[in-house]
Order: structure tokens, then sequence, then C-alpha cells
């Protein structure tokens, strides 16, 4: 069983990151970097562009605020960056997750730039009816009845009908999805595209772990308890089914 230090993946071009909390090993697409300022002040840097050494942590928004309650974080990022200066802010936890929302609801706005995303669900169930639908997805006010109209003709177009393959309902309402997608009235959004559909969802995979299972389905939430958000895995050619929250 490998037992890598936390630090050394940062000089090396090793995909895979340690949890400084959890110890546990992932792709570093699947975790999120926390770097240091020169003042000692710890910030999320999602995108993982910050110069200098960097953390890394894979837990929940309510695994997080537990370890910074603790001060179980403080300990490992003093292990991590090597004893230097630390202030970790209150709100540490509420920064990761607006830059990861903005950081998921980003990738969808340059997709739709790039021709890859479906807006509007007549054009939606066509692509799903012909096979061309990687990825399906509905505001978290869409009606139910829509969206299963357009999960049933997914399944059809992918040749899956008796399983569960459906869309994913994200943890935003139809206004904040318009706004980032420079539309009007965005309820479902389709994703035409293979790669394009990988890019997204590991960009939304990673802040339904961050913010849990009761979060995603309602934004006002407390914090959530309990496991972590299910895996979007959504193209048929993935070989799972997908889950809506």
């Amino acid at each position: 069983m490998r037992t890598p230090d936390n630090d050394t993946p940062e000089l090396t071009d090793s995909p895979e990151r340690t949890c400084i909390l959890s110890r546990d090993i992932g792709p570093r697409e699947g975790l999120v970097r926390l770097a240091l300022s020169p003042d000692g002040d710890v910030a999320p840097d999602v995108r993982a562009k910050a110069p200098g050494r960097g953390a890394w942590i894979g837990v929940s928004r309510a695994e997080l605020k537990t370890a910074v309650a603790k001060g179980k974080l403080k300990g490992a990022l003093a292990r991590a960056f090597k004893g230097a200066k630390i202030s970790v802010p209150d709100d540490l936890a509420q920064r990761i997750e607006q830059q990861l929302e903005r950081h998921a609801l980003d990738r969808l706005g340059l997709e739709a730039k790039a021709g890859n995303l479906l807006i509007g669900a007549e054009r939606i169930e066509t692509a799903a009816r012909s096979g061309q639908l990687h990825l399906l997805l509905h505001a978290s006010d869409a009606r139910p009845d829509g969206a299963s109209k357009l999960a049933q003709a997914w399944r059809v177009g992918s040749d899956r009908e008796g399983t569960d393959l459906k869309g994913l309902v994200l943890p935003v309402t139809r206004t904040t999805l318009s706004v980032a997608l420079g539309r009007e009235n965005v309820v479902h959004a389709g994703l035409t595209d293979a790669q394009a559909a990988r890019r997204v969802r590991e960009a939304l995979t990673r802040w339904l772990h961050f913010i849990g299972p009761e979060r995603a389905a309602d934004p006002r939430a407390d914090d959530a308890q309990g496991p972590s958000a299910p895996d979007i895995t959504a193209d048929p050619t993935a070989g799972s089914a997908s889950t809506g929250l």
C-alpha cells in the first residue's frame, strides 16, 4: 500500500494527490488545492494555478468544517507547508464551495460557446433519441415530468431502456443557470460531445462531492452529514448509469 508524502507530487508529473486530512489518494481533478499567501493566509485554489507549494483536500464541506473546528486542518497544513506561518479563515469552506460552483458553471459556459451544449427540451430530446446525448442536466426547479421525459428519450436513444439512466439535477435554479450560460430560461441542458461531457462531469463531481448530498438537493440546507454525493458518470459508453439528486 502506498504512503507517499503529500508534498512530493507537487514536484512530479503524477496525476494523483494525497488528501492531507484523510490521507486518501486520488486524481488531482477530484481534490481541491489549498494555497498559501506570502502572509500565511490559506486560500482555495480550485483551478490549481497559484504559484508555490500547495496542499490538497478531498473531504466534504461538513468534514472540513469539523477539521477546522478541531484544529486538525491547521495541523495538517503546518506539516504540508513545513512549519510556515498559517492563518485559516473562518469561511474557508464557504470560499471553496463558491469557487467550485463558479468553476463548474464556467465549464458549462465554455462548452456552450464551443457548441457542445444544447439548450431547450425539444432540441435535447431530438439529440437524445438519435443517440447523440452524452450528459443530461436539469436546473433544481425543473418540472419532474419534463426531466423524466428527456431521461426516457435518452434511454431509448442509447439503447438502455429499463435502466436507471437519467439526468443530473444541479443545485442551482434556472435563473442561476441562465446567467451562467448567457441565455434566457435555461431549465435543461445536454452535452453532445463525449469529451465535453467528461470535462463537465469532472467539475460537477468535485463540486457535488464537496457540498454533500443534502446541500446538493437543497443549497439552503445546513452542512450535510453522511456519504458523499453520488457519482455522476452519465455517458452510456462509460458503462454506468447516471444518478439524479
